[in-house]
């Protein structure tokens, strides 16, 4: 059980400003490699002295730890009944990158107690005063919880493949997001590609839909090319970045950081106030629980 201690930072973190931003990887259907996008971008966002943690919010179906080689006792469901802190939730991969499981008990709000709901805004609200980044890699596809979840967080990185399907289930997931916050910044991105030239094709099409249809425009941040490394870093248990920092796919990935941490530290791209993510997710989520 939390002790008086714990309930006491936690009640003067609320008073204090936040400081991290909050980012999603999502993806509109499973198998375009959104946890192994989501590990290597965490693991060079540390190596550019980023502090990051990433909660794996892929639901009763998360790796981020098998991917990592690690193995955890405890998950964020552990923590919001209470029965451990959020440092003993907290595990360390690859380059000091933390990361939080998201457990089996993250699937319905309107089951949590009141108690459960206080405790997740007081957690993120410490990662983000302890961490640069909070990613999320979030479940394939869209329910309810995870879009109001989406709808709160800063900005959200977008991954699809060049395969028709993998495309319309991108914008689709874009489109949710965008009713429901129609300022979001989208950053989008092509895996497994044959080519450059298909990459290209794919982001472009992406980016006509929604322009089109939602009158929105998404930022690119490139695509990554196929290339055997990567199974072979993901039966090996460790990032390609890292085990294979010289392949064309890491150095590929090394751009595409760097791209986003530059599009990133313009002021158009930032949000409106370090607060912006608790303020929403408060916000949207009390709603449901009325």
């Amino acid at each position: 059980m939390r002790d008086q201690a714990e309930i006491l930072r936690m009640k003067m973190l609320e008073s204090q400003g936040a400081l991290g931003k909050s980012l999603a990887i999502v993806s509109g259907k499973g198998g375009v490699g959104k946890s192994n996008f989501t590990t290597n971008f965490a693991a060079l966002l540390a190596t550019e002295g980023k502090k990051v943690v990433i909660l794996d919010m892929d639901i009763g179906m998360g790796n981020i730890h098998i991917l990592f080689g690690r193995t955890t006792e405890y998950s964020l469901k552990d923590y919001l009944q209470g029965n451990v802190t959020l440092e003993q939730a907290i595990f360390e991969g690859p380059n000091g990158v933390r990361y939080i499981s998201g457990g089996s008990g993250m699937s319905a709000l309107i089951e949590w107690s009141d108690v459960m709901f206080e405790a997740l805004i007081t957690a993120f609200r410490q990662l983000q005063q302890s961490f640069d980044y909070i990613l999320f890699d979030m479940g394939a596809g869209a329910t309810n919880w995870s879009l109001d979840l989406l709808a709160s967080i800063d900005e959200i990185i977008v991954i699809s493949t060049a395969e028709p399907t993998a495309i319309m289930d991108a914008y689709s997931m874009m489109k949710f997001i965008h009713l429901k916050d129609n300022e979001k910044t989208f950053y989008v991105l092509c895996n497994r590609v044959m080519s450059k030239e298909e990459g290209q094709d794919t982001l472009s099409r992406l980016n006509g839909a929604m322009q089109k249809f939602m009158s929105k425009e998404v930022v690119s941040l490139g695509s990554l090319p196929e290339d055997p490394v990567v199974r072979k870093a993901v039966r090996e248990q460790v990032p390609f970045t890292i085990l294979y920092p010289n392949a064309p796919i890491s150095k590929t990935m090394q751009q595409i950081v760097h791209r986003f941490l530059q599009e990133t530290t313009d002021e158009i791209h930032a949000p409106k106030h370090s607060n912006n993510f608790l303020t929403k997710l408060r916000s949207i989520f009390s709603k449901g629980r009325d």
